[in-house]
């Protein structure tokens, strides 16, 4: 299993758009010729479009786009954008007077940084679509990731800033990958050392504190610490899936989340995983989620690693010494 470019995986486009001023942005990954997808929702707070569709038993065999956006459940708006973009090229599903594209998508929360009156919205959706290329995707703050942050249980004062990331391996001829928007309420951690690399600050932000500790001592509390978290993920592969199978995968590739943020999937983040299979490639399932849950750790860290420090929010890149959870002054 070696590590290659995400853009290698061939026939997925990726595309970007983002406010740097009102700090949000969305992300899509386009498959124009379908894509079988499946979906794995682990938070207990979801915002999402059209994931009914991937149910195994229903109709549809495919999907054209998934997008990932901030803006909450505002920011769903900039899926008609996509479905703009992929019925003026008349990619969707045939239904004799025009073509239905099927876009999936996920919202993650993000309103607290920057202008919350801005939202992803239709524009914004069709300008990712346009901007989509099978190049090396950006990362850090792009697209969904634009005003993602971390360790934000004590608010967004002691929060540090998230990201987009992405990765990809190869065994063979098979080629999974990993894009993901990190928002999550927790701490980031790098498993390959196990160091932090973004999340809680301390009080003086000298250096980082631990959020699992901060729940359990928060037991009790009644005011809502855990809101506006969620972070989002796509998995696409070159391997050959039925919807049922990727689905399976999309709950696999949940590993990486479970490896690299602390905690995963509370009951008050919308942690969401797209699969998105286009290929002919036979492998075992297995090997396919491993291989997804090694390539969404490896995208979780390059998002906060990738991060600038936005609109007050430090990044990983600003911590001296990288392992040793020191801010610098």
């Amino acid at each position: 299993m070696q590590p290659i470019p995400f853009s290698q995986i061939e026939r997925f486009k990726v595309g970007h758009a983002q406010n740097l001023t009102a700090g949000t942005g969305c992300t899509v990954i386009l498959c124009e010729s379908g894509a079988v997808t499946g979906v794995d929702v682990r938070g207990g707070a979801p915002g999402t479009r059209e994931t009914d569709l991937l149910d195994p038993v229903n109709l549809v065999q495919q999907a054209h786009a998934v997008l990932l956006t901030g803006g909450s459940a505002f920011g769903l708006d900039a899926a008609a954008g996509v479905m703009a973009f992929l019925e003026e090229k008349q990619i969707g599903f045939d239904v004799q007077v025009t073509h239905v594209p099927i876009v999936c998508g996920a919202a993650l929360f993000d309103l607290t940084v920057g202008d919350h009156r801005v939202r992803p919205d239709k524009e914004m959706g069709y300008q990712a679509c346009v901007h989509a290329r099978q190049t090396e995707s950006g990362r850090g703050n792009i697209g969904a990731g634009t005003g993602a942050s971390v360790g934000k249980i004590l608010g967004m004062d002691r929060a540090m800033k998230g990201g987009l990331g992405c990765f990809a391996y190869q065994a063979g001829d098979l080629k999974v990958g990993a894009l993901v928007a990190v928002n999550c309420l927790g701490d980031v951690i790098d498993p390959e050392t196990g160091n932090k690399r973004a999340g809680l600050l301390n009080e003086n932000h000298s250096a980082m504190a631990d959020t699992e500790t901060e729940m359990v001592n928060s037991l009790t509390a009644e005011s809502n610490l855990f809101a506006g978290n969620t972070s989002l993920g796509v998995i696409v592969t070159n391997a050959d899936l039925t919807k049922a199978r990727a689905a399976k995968l999309a709950s696999m590739a949940q590993n990486g989340f479970a490896r690299t943020l602390r905690p995963a999937h509370s009951m008050f983040d919308g942690d969401t995983l797209f699969a998105m299979s286009c290929g002919s490639v036979g492998a075992e399932l297995s090997v396919v989620g491993l291989m997804a849950a090694r390539a969404m750790e490896r995208a979780v860290v390059a998002a906060v690693e990738n991060a600038s420090s936005l609109f007050d929010l430090p990044a990983c890149r600003d911590l001296a010494g990288g392992s040793d959870g020191m801010v610098k002054s």
